[in-house]
């Protein structure tokens, strides 16, 4: 929230945050509204993450939605600006950008490495984006019909991969995460689910099975 405050894209365009709570009980809805004089916010029912997002964007009025994962920051104040400009400029569906890991150990961030090449060599074959930070057309977006609710895995990358390589972009900078995924599945673990999204690019069927990976995390 901090972060989507200081984006200095709402000094000329001032946009609305939808957040989708699912069931926390955490205090989640309190901390967002608490922003309600610096953001033009508002908390729906979520989920799973693509009812959730699907949520949002059911919501949204504007051309672009931009889908965030809750444990980003957005350290730089320009990169909302300017991946609505790269958008803008190109054309574009869907635009992204490089994920780094805040206070994260050197394997950490070789893991994230991986994964922003990994991203930029989409380019060559279907586009790689992370529900992290991806901005979408919303018309293309709608006609793509969403985030299929039903997908049970990567149902961010389902949907990134239908996108044209000839409209996606991954806009200069990155956004910071944390190494949760790594500290409650494993490295291992998340490797191999890596590693088995890239075998089964063209098995839609692959991402509606469980594959562990909505199982609790380590105490």
């Amino acid at each position: 929230m901090e972060s989507l405050c200081r984006q200095d894209y709402l000094q000329t365009q001032p946009f609305k945050v939808f957040v989708a709570d699912a069931g926390s009980t955490d205090g989640t809805q309190a901390i967002a509204l608490g922003y309600g004089e610096r953001l033009d916010i508002e908390v729906i029912p979520g989920g799973l993450p693509s009812v959730g997002r699907n949520a949002g964007a059911r919501h949204a009025r504007s051309k672009y939605v931009l889908f965030i994962d809750a444990d980003m920051e957005l350290t730089d104040a320009t990169l909302v600006r300017r991946a609505v400009a790269c958008a803008n400029r190109r054309n574009l569906h869907c635009v992204t950008t490089n994920i780094w890991c805040r206070d994260g150990s050197f394997r950490d961030h070789l893991m994230y490495i991986g994964s922003n090449v990994t991203q930029y060599g989409s380019y060559l074959l279907r586009p790689f984006a992370t529900g992290m930070f991806m901005l979408f057309d919303r018309g293309r977006f709608e006609e793509l019909g969403g985030f299929h609710e039903h997908a049970l895995y990567a149902e961010d990358y389902l949907l990134s991969k239908q996108v044209s390589r000839f409209r996606f972009g991954i806009v200069r900078g990155s956004i910071a995460t944390t190494n949760r995924r790594f500290r409650n599945m494993g490295y291992r673990k998340v490797v191999g689910l890596f590693l088995k999204t890239a075998i089964h690019t063209f098995n839609d069927g692959y991402f509606l099975r469980d594959q562990g990976y909505w199982q609790p995390t380590r105490g």
